[in-house]
């Protein structure tokens, strides 16, 4: 009897020995260096894990883990004085440096902000018409029904996760997703500059933003901690601040088809202008170059794009290109549950308020809004040579995102 019981507590020690080997050592900034830096009640302090609470309806595993990772937050409960302060010494209005953001421009000016009580208003009510949607059943979607261990891998690659603050930000692109993703590097201390990270977000060049490997992504985890990934991809949810930030569906297609296709762009033009102007404007023997296209006058239309992405064998080719997949594709918003929904049209007000609950509001600003932003006024120019039966279908195509986020139906673009 004796026997049988060191047996079992010889293998409950080895087991607990690997797993303390898989997160500590597999993961140099992860999952074993929470910091919970925010002010939603959501999250709790490193004291109510360790009591048990937040956990019941974890499964044994999971309840498990979060225990032992507990035990560092209590080590590892605030950020390096030293860091913070430098982080605080970043220049206010740093030189940008990247071509396509000196053509923009930014809008130095400055914005009042929104009260905190009417963002909090706000945040409610956007959680509350999101929430609504995902419960009702009369309203459907693909994907919809799913649970969050359905979700593949290769779907959660838009997830990003800060340790350091307790933080998971689902970037949607062509909603400010480059300067957001310029934030979490600089909270995450992701890439560092001579050694030292950045301090400043506009410092980061465009080319390392957008660098897969700069990140660490809900999908990575399966290469990091192998069978337990998933377990703690529930508990870093349950545990961090998740927010995205969306836009009007109609305005994002058209700022995805003018940042794409009416600037000089080979890759995009290699990939998706040259198959749409042999489908949707017969063209043949086109040139292998985007400047020589441009140079001939060859680009996609907008009709052409709309054509392609309501063509049928679009999706069957391909799923749809980050830049105009839909955002429930993207973020999953039924399936997680975001403490904080931001939108591009208040992205001033929303950024300054999002910083301040995350409380890293001392240690960086939110970089400004390029000031020839596509606006929705524009809506009724870009789509008004769409025939009507088009619009019709590419609303029930991006209805989801128009319903979920709060977006009003364009009945303007929708009737005679």
């Amino acid at each position: 009897m004796t026997k049988a019981r060191l047996l079992r507590l010889s293998v409950v020690l080895v087991s607990i020995f690997m797993i303390l080997l898989i997160i500590v050592y597999w993961d140099n900034v992860g999952t074993a260096h929470f910091y919970l830096h925010t002010s939603f009640s959501r999250p709790r302090s490193p004291g109510a894990i360790a009591a048990g609470e937040d956990w019941e309806t974890l499964p044994d595993v999971d309840e498990f883990l979060a225990k032992l990772l507990s035990s560092s937050l209590k080590q590892n409960s605030s950020i390096p004085r030293k860091t913070e302060q430098l982080l605080v010494q970043g220049s206010n209005k740093p030189v940008v440096s990247n071509l396509e953001e000196n053509v923009r421009g930014y809008d130095w000016s400055t914005h009042k902000d929104r009260s905190s009580l009417d963002q909090e208003k706000l945040q409610v009510e956007r959680q509350r018409t999101l929430r609504e949607f995902c419960a009702n059943s009369s309203f459907t979607f693909p994907t919809k029904e799913r649970s969050f261990d359905d979700i593949p891998n290769y779907e959660l690659n838009h997830l990003i996760v800060d340790d350091r603050h307790g933080v998971i930000y689902c970037y949607v692109p062509k909603v400010a997703c480059t300067n957001w993703k310029r934030v979490m590097i600089v909270l995450s201390e992701s890439l560092l500059d001579q050694g030292v990270p950045y301090r400043n977000p506009l410092d980061i060049p465009r080319e390392h933003v957008h660098n897969t490997s700069t990140h660490l992504t809900f999908n990575k985890f399966w290469r990091r901690y192998g069978k337990f990934s998933r377990h703690l991809m529930k508990i870093k949810l349950k545990k961090y601040t998740k927010f995205l930030f969306v836009r009007d569906p109609f305005v994002r297609l058209i700022s995805a088809f003018r940042s794409k296709f009416e600037l000089e762009n080979e890759d995009f033009y290699r990939r998706f202008a040259i198959p749409m102007l042999k489908l949707y404007s017969n063209h043949t023997n086109l040139p292998t170059s985007v400047s020589e296209a441009f140079g001939a006058g060859l680009k996609v239309s907008f009709s052409d794009f709309i054509q392609y992405l309501l063509d049928p064998r679009t999706e069957k080719m391909a799923p749809f290109n980050e830049h105009w997949r839909q955002v429930y594709r993207l973020c999953h918003p039924c399936q997680i549950d975001y403490d904080f929904i931001g939108k591009l049209e208040t992205l001033d007000e929303d950024a300054a308020y999002l910083l301040q609950l995350l409380k890293v509001d001392r240690l960086l600003r939110f970089p400004p809004s390029y000031r020839n932003r596509t606006a929705s006024s524009w809506e009724d120019n870009w789509f008004a040579k769409i025939p009507l039966a088009w619009r019709q279908q590419l609303y029930k195509l991006y209805e989801a995102d128009f319903v979920l986020f709060g977006y009003p139906k364009p009945e303007n673009l929708l009737k005679d």
